[in-house]
């Protein structure tokens, strides 16, 4: 106990304790070395055995602990999805980088592209404006040299001699009269403007003893005649009505006598007077024959060879129609051109059938001297010769079955009433008409009223007598309508006759046509063809045609257009610069007073158009091979973009003969805003373009909050007096452009194609060029004509409502053509675009000029249009037919000529490519 105890206590005794303690701690701190040391070492060890031992289990696909490879970990669906997630991350990324280090290279070039431009563009700036100084001085220069060799011209001081002034020189004989030695030039001057002064037959006293139809009919035409003045003192020629006068009232020719020299300006001799003397009947008789007319001018359907002064006076139609308009529906067609007679006469002389009864000598004893005292017994035994030997079906009747017209001494009477007359007529191929025997006199009332009947119905005269003086024959070639032969050839008429071919049958019939309804017809043509003849004989040019007066309708701009993309509508082809000089109007027509020096017989004779009665518009459509047809007629041209084959590229300049030319836009519409707003801004930019004048059809005018787009050149919007599609071809005085593009406003045409349709126009100035096209077509079961709007390779139309033609035509349509045409499209509200087809076929006898593949030219989207109603069709089906009825025949003609660009593009179905295209 006492040996423990002091171990306890340290040692022996209290020494042994602080050993004690120091082996305690030594002991304690090793075993906790240890212990850490086995933790740290071996758990581990049998951690990895432990996992080790789990992962080599039999289940490999349960495996969860043991180690694994990439493609291992990616046999997991998700993984498999994240891992290709990645690896296509991964490429855009690369593709980007590329794409961003390609795009960074570009800009970098566009950079110094921009640069060069900038450069470019200063000396660009410095070169217009160079080009500037040298374009001003040259106009100055210019303008110097113009001054210089065209000194101003000022017009010609007028003279008006006194009211009673005497002192004119006579003539030896009133029989010798022409127009230099019996008319007063001082009265006419050529800036006058040919005023003429109607006395008003009431305030003589013959004057009650005029028909009253022949009167009121030339009342009515004095009152809306251009020339006519109510100032007397200015006047250049005087005209007085003096018949046709009623049998019972007529005055003695004493009595006319002196009332005609007591007229107010008749100076003593009555020159610069004409007196007319109109016939509405066969039997009007000469009552001027016996009276002193002094120097005044006759006009009259009947003279005797002492009475007519050739050049002074003038030979006019018997006036049929006093009061009333020709009925076209009564007319016949000009085809087909052989009727059933061959020819045909009828009338009656009892002075022939006198010596008809007689025996009737052989030819071959007139032969050999004997010949007849009057042509009229071998005209009768030959005709009925003809008509005996069945060779033809020909109608010669002698002897009138009713009492027969009264007529002159030696002159055939007619037999029956007009209608029936007629009715023979139409039947006839050939209208014979034997002049009077007395040869004295050379044309007779009666003579006239035959040839009126047979050019009306379209049987083409046949003039028996080589003397007679046919109606206006100063100025008109009647050869080229009628046959005149002298009375000996009698016995050839027959082979003449048979002879003539059928092409020139129906060219002498339509010529016929055009001459009775431009100088015969109506009362207002027989008086403006007399006014013509004096005003043509003295040299004095028409009045300029009036154009229709536009009414404005006042509306806002400042719509920006070209702001929808979608209206980007300029094509893939490049046809011309885009022009920003401002409007350039047509050239002015400048032939006015050598027109009528230079082609007097050449307008009075073209058919089949009244060109030189009608007021004088730019040009003549007839001969379109002219320089007149390409714009101003004489003057100064520019020089065009070719010199000798080297000019300038296609893209580059118009070229031709008129390089420097616009046209007008005419859209009609009629209460479409949007689609009209639409439409103009598809102008913006147009090139070429002078003007749009939009024909506001509808009573309503346009909304007042309505901003109409600002396309660059100027808008006329213009209110119209009534809805009418003929609205869309007057002359409005606001087209100052010789091309007019007659547009709808729902039409969709690329800026491309306008300006290809308008270099071809250029090409073709007397044609209608355009896109749209259709045909007619002759329907047998019906026996009639049909409009046809399937797509053809031939087409004989082009449709207005996205076409070029000359403005001329818009004359031509509204103030020459037959009002019938243009009551027929207001009542149908239709076929406005065939009228016009029809009026231009006629008078250039060609086909108009479709240009590119489109058949139709409707915006998609838009609102319904006219052309949509079911009786659209039946309608036009119509027109065509009464037009041909009005005309007399089928003006259209059929074509398979197409004009296309060979930088156009034209897309054609597999089944179209048959058709011809022509480049």
């Amino acid at each position: 106990m006492t040996g423990y105890t002091m171990l306890r206590n340290g040692g022996v005794g209290n020494g042994g304790q602080p050993w004690v303690l120091r082996w305690s701690s030594r002991i304690r701190l090793t075993w906790l070395s240890f212990t850490l040391f086995v933790i740290l070492v071996f758990f581990p060890l049998i951690a990895h055995y432990y996992l080790t031992t789990i992962d080599d289990a039999d289940d490999a696909g349960k495996r969860i602990f043991g180690p694994r490879t990439g493609n291992e970990l990616c046999e997991v669906k998700h993984v498999q999805d994240l891992c290709r997630i990645r690896e296509s991350v991964s490429e855009e990324l690369l593709q980007l980088e590329a794409k961003r280090q390609e795009l960074n290279s570009e800009i970098a070039k566009l950079n110094l592209k921009i640069e060069a431009c900038k450069k470019s563009i200063e000396n660009a700036k410095q070169d217009l404006l160079q080009l500037k100084n040298v374009i001003s001085q040259t106009e100055h220069s210019y303008k110097e040299l113009m001054a210089q060799n065209q000194p101003k011209l000022s017009l010609p001081i007028r003279l008006l001699p006194d009211k009673d002034d005497a002192s004119f020189p006579l003539p030896k004989s009133n029989r010798n009269c022409r127009l230099h030695n019996c008319f007063d030039y001082s009265r006419c001057p050529l800036t006058s403007g040919f005023p003429v002064y109607v006395y008003n037959s009431d305030d003589f006293p013959f004057g009650s003893s005029l028909d009253p139809l022949i009167k009121q009919a030339f009342e009515a035409t004095v009152r809306t005649n251009v020339y006519v003045t109510e100032n007397a003192n200015i006047a250049c020629v005087y005209i007085i009505l003096v018949g046709e006068m009623q049998e019972p009232v007529m005055p003695k020719p004493t009595e006319l006598e002196q009332q005609l020299h007591s007229l107010p300006y008749w100076r003593t001799d009555g020159h610069n007077h004409l007196i007319i003397n109109l016939s509405r009947k066969s039997e009007t008789q000469n009552f001027l024959y016996n009276i002193s007319t002094g120097r005044a001018m006759i006009a009259q359907s009947t003279f005797y060879d002492a009475q007519y002064r050739p050049g002074f006076d003038i030979v006019v139609s018997p006036l049929v129609h006093a009061m009333s308009e020709p009925n076209f529906l009564e007319i016949p067609p000009q085809v087909p051109v052989k009727r059933k007679y061959l020819f045909s006469f009828q009338g009656e002389k009892i002075e022939s059938l006198r010596s008809s009864l007689q025996e009737v000598r052989s030819f071959e004893e007139e032969i050999e001297g004997n010949a007849p005292a009057d042509y009229d017994d071998r005209i009768i035994t030959t005709l009925k010769a003809v008509q005996d030997s069945k060779l033809d079906f020909v109608l010669v009747e002698f002897t009138c079955k009713n009492q027969p017209k009264a007529s002159l001494p030696t002159e055939w009477a007619l037999c029956g009433e007009r209608d029936d007359r007629l009715e023979l007529l139409k039947l006839s191929t050939f209208a014979l008409i034997i002049t009077p025997g007395d040869t004295r006199l050379v044309i007779s009332a009666g003579c006239a009223m035959r040839l009126f009947e047979a050019l009306e119905v379209g049987a083409i005269p046949v003039v028996l007598g080589e003397q007679v003086q046919l109606p206006y024959n100063d100025v008109i070639r009647w050869n080229e309508a009628a046959l005149i032969i002298p009375k000996p050839r009698i016995t050839e008429v027959h082979f003449l006759l048979r002879s003539i071919s059928d092409n020139d049958l129906l060219a002498m019939r339509r010529q016929g046509r055009f001459l009775w309804e431009t100088y015969f017809s109506t009362s207002d043509n027989v008086f403006s063809t007399v006014l013509a003849i004096i005003r043509t004989r003295i040299q004095i040019p028409a009045a300029p045609i009036r154009e229709e007066p536009a009414v404005e309708i006042p509306h806002r701009s400042g719509k920006a257009a070209g702001t929808d993309p979608n209206m980007a509508d300029n094509g893939d082809l490049d046809l011309g610069p885009v022009e920003t000089e401002p409007p350039y109007a047509s050239p002015k027509y400048l032939r006015n007073f050598t027109l009528t020096a230079m082609d007097i017989y050449r307008n009075w004779n073209s058919a089949p158009g009244p060109f030189h009665l009608f007021p004088y518009t730019p040009f003549d459509p007839v001969l379109p091979s002219e320089a007149k047809f390409l714009g101003s007629g004489t003057g100064f041209r520019p020089i065009g973009g070719g010199a000798g084959g080297s000019g300038k590229e296609f893209q580059a300049a118009l070229g031709g003969n008129v390089p420097r030319e616009q046209f007008t836009v005419v859209m009609l519409t009629y209460e479409r805003e949007e689609v009209l707003m639409n439409s103009l801004e598809r102008l913006n930019g147009l090139p070429y373009l002078n003007k749009v004048v939009v024909v506001w059809n509808s009573p309503k005018l346009p909304s007042e909050d309505l901003l109409w787009p600002d396309i660059g050149v100027p808008i006329m919007v213009v209110r119209t007096e009534k809805n009418s599609l003929n609205n869309r071809f007057l002359p409005w005085d606001e087209i100052d452009t010789e091309a007019i593009l007659s547009i709808d406003d729902d039409a969709h045409l690329r800026h491309d194609e306008i300006m290809f349709g308008f270099r071809v126009w250029r090409e073709a100035r007397d044609r209608i060029v355009g896109f749209p096209g259709r045909y007619h077509a002759w329907d047998i079961p019906h026996q009639s004509w049909l409009y046809n709007s399937n797509y053809s390779c031939e087409l004989s139309m082009v449709l207005t409502g996205a076409a070029f033609f000359h403005k001329y035509y818009a004359y031509l349509y509204s103030y020459v053509m037959p009002q019938a045409i243009r009551d027929m499209v207001d009542e149908y509200i239709n076929c406005e675009d065939i009228a016009m087809n029809f009026l231009v076929s006629h008078l250039t006898r060609k086909p108009p000029i479709k240009v590119t593949s489109r058949w139709t030219f409707r915006c998609p989207g838009c609102p319904q249009a006219l052309s949509h109603d079911d009786s659209h069709f039946h309608e036009r089906h119509k027109c065509i037919n009464f037009f041909v009825k009005v005309y007399g025949y089928m003006p259209l003609l059929y074509t398979q000529f197409r004009v296309d660009s060979v930088l156009f593009k034209t897309r054609l179905p597999h089944d179209k490519t048959k058709c011809f295209k022509f480049i």
